[in-house]
């Protein structure tokens, strides 16, 4: 068995080659740009790791770990776009840096070979792997396109505003069910019943969600020397979160009207006074509650699954580094 950090250097040693022909140079080289700059590898490694929960690493894996990072990477090309995001990870997004024609078709051409590398398992496996693949990707275009759709909606509108539920059905689309589909997808590949999938599936869509708790909550609230962000910044840019949305549903007329005026206007106190807003509606315990609530929803599914106490351990490391991280 291998802790997360052991797998990530795994599959980073294998995922750091060159993935694209040299020619046209144009495109290629900004589909490779954006996989040299970084990140956790989150999924792929979490694919790794259902596997490695049932059984020892089938090497079809490592093909369905990548595809998963290719199509990762995909979206975040065309989220930048969508979000007119001059950086990511402190470097200049695709888009800014290429333009976004070939930004475009950068992304286009990396779900392509994320399929390629599907492409490349045993036959057996193939169809049950591209069915939940293709659900899954789907799903995430969805949550994206109901982000986009949040953010045209009103704050202080009752009828325009987002609800909880709303915001959370979004969030599962957009961030755990890909969570859950890596670890479910790697359990398929390890050989593991349906049973077992199912619990796995629903411990990386719970912990997807504690995940996002957590994001929001760090954003706020963070202290922004470990975060690696400028606190507020979600504040600064409208951006509807779970701190938000519980503020508003809780707020008192007069809290909700104000809260109205410092979104409809950048203010230069904007940042503290929201937060001041946030604390006297104690947003930030109720955050805590709510990552808690939905860690141990996780943990019971972890807990269901019918593998030795030994082989879960790994999973219950990763829980706790992405459930109590600072940054």
């Amino acid at each position: 068995m291998h802790s997360f950090q052991e797998l990530s250097k795994i599959f980073e040693d294998k995922f750091n080659i060159q993935h694209f022909p040299a020619q046209p140079d144009t495109l290629y080289n900004a589909a490779q740009y954006i996989l040299g700059i970084g990140g956790k590898r989150i999924r792929p490694v979490m694919c790794l790791m259902g596997n490695e929960l049932v059984n020892d690493i089938n090497p079809d894996t490592y093909h369905v770990a990548t595809a998963i990072e290719l199509f990762h990477n995909f979206t975040l090309i065309h989220d930048d776009i969508m979000d007119k995001a001059p950086l990511r990870r402190g470097m200049e997004t695709v888009h800014a840096k290429f333009g976004e024609a070939t930004a475009l078709l950068a992304g286009d051409v990396m779900l392509v070979y994320a399929y390629e590398n599907i492409n490349k398992i045993k036959v057996d496996h193939l169809q049950k792997v591209l069915k939940l693949f293709n659900k899954t990707a789907t799903q995430v275009c969805e949550g994206q396109q109901l982000d986009m759709d949040f953010a045209q909606r009103s704050f202080g509108d009752k009828e325009g505003s987002v609800s909880f539920d709303a915001y959370l059905n979004m969030i599962v689309l957009k961030t755990s069910v890909a969570l859950a589909a890596s670890l479910q997808v790697g359990a398929m590949l390890g050989g593991s019943g349906e049973g077992n999938q199912h619990h796995l599936y629903e411990f990386g869509k719970n912990l997807g969600i504690a995940f996002q708790v957590q994001d929001d909550y760090l954003d706020a609230f963070g202290d922004p020397d470990k975060f690696g962000k400028q606190t507020g910044g979600d504040i600064i840019s409208n951006k509807k979160t779970f701190l938000l949305i519980h503020t508003l549903e809780v707020a008192s007329v007069a809290q909700r009207t104000s809260l109205t005026k410092l979104f409809e206007n950048d203010n230069p106190d904007k940042v503290e006074k929201v937060l001041q807003i946030y604390k006297d509606c104690h947003v930030d315990q109720w955050a805590n509650k709510l990552k808690e609530k939905y860690l141990q929803n996780a943990l019971f599914h972890l807990e269901e699954i019918a593998v030795l106490s030994a082989r879960k351990k790994p999973m219950e490391e990763l829980s706790e580094y992405l459930i109590n991280r600072e940054k």
